[in-house]
């Protein structure tokens, strides 16, 4: 006989009350209560692709870097020529330099922490009116300049980044003259140092373009939602709630940033009808992360409803009713069982009404019937799924005629424990087979961009509660979790 409704965490309607006396049934639970919302520590993967970031850096350095037009340098220093019978000290040539400076197409790549950005320079210089007797001498050449850039993220989520940009000629730029290397490096570097200032101060900007915020954003609100556990048989449902989010890093993988998010959430549980998705809050500054992420726990209120509790207790009073029972200073008597009640009342008590008729074993012994009510509180050890019901009394008699025969029969040695027994219970199979239903459920569940997946690996019971609903066991399962954002 199955015993478990089962119904996943967190916010159900139970019940509480008080009041009642000896001659009247004991108080129904009718007070509503809220369990209270587990946290979780939720991993958000967000990703952009840098491909953003390269195209707004095409634009932002021109083709053309810059040009060279520098007249009355000195293309060869005076040298000393041994002609045999002489020395003689040759004229310093001057010329005019002339030259630009291009770059080709931008190369994007990353790894680990490190967005690299490559721009492949080209330079063709010359030198020309070379001592007015040359005019002109070419000379190419080929750089590749080594953008390094490391991103952090502000308070407002917006990134702002550090670059460390060198380059390194791979032919520095010269000509050859009368046998001389003129080398126009030094002319070269002077034109790049604006271009590498340049990039540090629109970097910021071209970073922002990334829309790294919209979409930490876009995931912060789409996470304010409700998630269905189980479709029917019953419904139930799971609404996160988002508290806070933290920032613990990124890694670049090729062209796509990952960032490493933590989003700190309650989640509440819901059973019958879908309820309302919370309404997404701000999103919040940034935190740092101060441990790690990718936990989720939720509670699971296991409920074994009272009216299936009713024919476990009919069915031994039955098979019991067959021999009489041995009641002090009054004898055998014998008992008809017709009805049994059992709701939660006050003080975390369950109220057990069991409705019979009894008949002194003899000739012309008058019946009585009416209902006997007792009350009893469920207990259970920690982590455990075995359930005993202590203290049951009599606590009051309804519909009584004829006598005191089924108080007497009642309080008779031996009757209240063997009711206490047949109402004890053990939920470990069905609580094995809900364990299986939730690991199924939390494994992947999704609504619209956001989804979440979820491996169990801790589960714990706590003391089992007597309620208007039923026999609740409240249940903590944690796992590691991902979220991911269409």
């Amino acid at each position: 006989m199955r015993v478990l409704n089962w119904i996943i965490p967190a916010s159900l309607l139970l019940s509480g009350c008080s009041d009642g006396v000896s001659d009247e049934a004991p108080p129904r639970v009718t007070t509503p209560i809220t369990i209270e919302a587990v946290p979780s520590h939720i991993a958000v993967p967000v990703t952009a692709r840098l491909d953003t970031l390269a195209d707004a850096l095409d634009r932002a350095i021109p083709e053309q870097l810059w040009s060279i037009d520098k007249p009355g340098q000195t293309c060869a220093a005076p040298k000393q020529v041994d002609l045999g019978i002489a020395k003689v000290k040759t004229p310093r040539i001057k010329c005019r330099i002339v030259g630009t400076v291009t770059r080709g197409a931008l190369r994007l790549s990353g790894s680990g922490q490190d967005i690299v950005v490559g721009i492949p320079l080209h330079a063709v210089i010359r030198a020309e009116d070379i001592g007015g007797v040359i005019a002109r001498e070419t000379a190419t050449a080929d750089a590749m300049a080594r953008a390094v850039i490391r991103l952090d993220l502000r308070k407002d989520w917006t990134p702002q980044g550090k670059v460390d940009l060198r380059y390194d000629w791979t032919d520095a730029p010269h000509v050859e003259f009368l046998g001389q290397r003129i080398e126009f490096a030094d002319q070269a570097d002077a034109k790049l140092a604006p271009v590498i200032a340049r990039l540090e101060r629109d970097l910021p900007a071209e970073l922002r373009k990334l829309g790294i915020r919209q979409e930490i954003e876009k995931g912060w609100r789409s996470a304010f939602t409700v998630l269905s556990l189980n479709r029917e048989n019953p419904p139930v449902w799971m609404r996160v709630r988002p508290r806070s989010l933290e920032y613990g890093g990124y890694e670049i993988e090729g062209r796509t940033l990952r960032l490493r998010l933590g989003m700190q959430a309650t989640t509440e549980s819901f059973v019958g009808n879908r309820p309302a998705a919370p309404k997404p809050a701000a999103l919040p500054a940034m935190t740092r992360a101060s441990g790690p992420t990718g936990r989720v726990a939720f509670a699971i209120p296991v409920i074994a409803d009272y009216r299936q509790l009713e024919p476990v207790l009919m069915r031994a009073l039955v098979k019991r009713s067959a021999r009489p029972f041995d009641i002090p200073g009054i004898g055998d008597v014998r008992a008809s069982f017709n009805d049994v009640t059992i709701y939660g009342t006050t003080d975390e008590r369950i109220a057990v009404g069991i409705e019979f008729t009894a008949r002194q074993v003899g000739p012309n012994e008058t019946p009585t019937s009416g209902t006997v009510w007792l009350t009893g509180k469920p207990v259970t050890a920690p982590d455990s799924r075995e359930v005993s019901i202590a203290d049951l009394a009599v606590s009051g008699t309804t519909d009584m005629t004829g006598g005191d025969l089924i108080l007497d029969l009642a309080n008779a040695p031996g009757v209240t424990q063997f009711i206490a027994a047949s109402l004890a219970q053990n939920f470990q199979k069905d609580f094995a087979e809900l364990l299986a239903k939730v690991r199924k459920a939390v494994a992947t569940t999704r609504q619209g961009d956001f989804a979440i997946s979820a491996d169990i690996d801790r589960v714990r019971t706590g003391r089992i509660v007597a309620t208007g609903q039923g026999l609740f066991l409240p249940t903590r399962i944690e796992g590691t979790a991902r979220v991911s954002l269409q």
